[in-house]
C-alpha cells in the first residue's frame, strides 16, 4: 500500500530538517530529500510548488516546532533551571548520538540565506524569537522581571547554538558542558536573588 500524500509531505519536511542539521542548506537538494525520505518524486511540486526554497523554509518551521514542544515539556516540571538543564542535555544527546554530525537546522538555514532563499533568515529569526519567548516566559514564572528574563533567554539560545558549533568543530562535548555549567550557575543565582531561600529554584543537578 502506497503512503498517503500527506505522509509523503511530512516525511520530506522531516528529512529536509535532518539533512539541514547534518549537511547544511547547500547540500539539502530535492534529490537528497527524496532519497532520504523515500517520497515519490511526483509529490515534490504538488506539496511544495515553490520547490526547494519552500521545502527548506517549512523544514525550518518544523524544527522550530519540535524544539518548542521539547522546551514546553521540560517546563512542565515548574523548575526553570531544571528545564534549561534538560534542554542542554537534549543537545548533548543529539551531538553524541550523531557522532557530532547533527547540528541545528535553523542555524544552517539562517547562515545560508541568499538570493535563492531570502526568507530563510526571516524564518530562522521567527523560530529563535519563539524559543526566546518560551525561555523568557519560563524565567518570568520563576520570578525574574520580564526585561531580564528576555535578555537571559536570548543569551541562553546564543550560548547553546554557539556551543553546538564548537562541539561539532572540536568533536567534543566540552564546549556544551562548559556553557551548561555556567548558565546553570548564573540562573541559580539570578533566581535565588528573586525568590529567596527555600523555594527549590535552582536545585536541579548540573548537566
Amino acid at each position: 500500500m502506497s503512503p498517503r500524500r500527506s505522509d509523503s509531505r511530512d516525511r520530506m519536511i522531516s528529512s529536509a530538517a535532518a539533512l539541514l542539521a547534518e549537511q547544511g542548506a547547500g547540500a539539502t537538494s530535492i534529490d537528497r530529500v527524496l532519497a532520504h525520505s523515500g517520497a515519490p518524486r511526483g509529490s515534490v511540486y504538488h506539496h511544495f510548488p515553490d520547490g526547494r526554497t519552500q521545502l527548506i523554509d517549512e523544514a525550518v518551521a518544523f524544527a522550530g516546532d519540535v524544539m518548542a514542544a521539547r522546551i514546553a515539556a521540560a517546563a512542565r516540571a515548574g523548575d526553570p533551571v531544571a528545564a534549561i538543564d534538560a534542554f542542554f542535555a537534549l543537545w548533548r544527546d543529539r551531538l553524541s548520538g550523531s557522532d557530532f554530525r547533527s547540528g541545528c537546522p535553523v542555524v544552517a538555514a539562517a547562515v545560508a540565506a541568499d538570493e535563492e532563499g531570502p526568507r530563510w533568515a526571516d524564518s530562522a529569526a521567527a523560530v529563535f524569537a519563539r524559543w526566546q519567548d518560551a525561555f523568557g516566559d519560563l524565567l518570568v514564572a520563576g520570578g525574574l522581571p520580564q526585561p531580564r528574563a528576555r535578555r537571559l533567554a536570548s543569551f541562553i539560545i546564543g550560548a547553546i547554538e554557539g556551543a553546538v558549533v564548537l562541539c561539532r568543530a572540536e568533536r567534543s562535548l566540552a564546549p556544551l558542558d562548559a556553557a551548561a555549567a555556567e548558565i546553570h550557575d548564573l540562573l541559580v543565582h539570578a533566581l535565588a536573588d528573586r525568590t529567596g531561600p527555600g523555594t527549590g529554584a535552582g536545585e536541579a543537578p548540573r548537566p
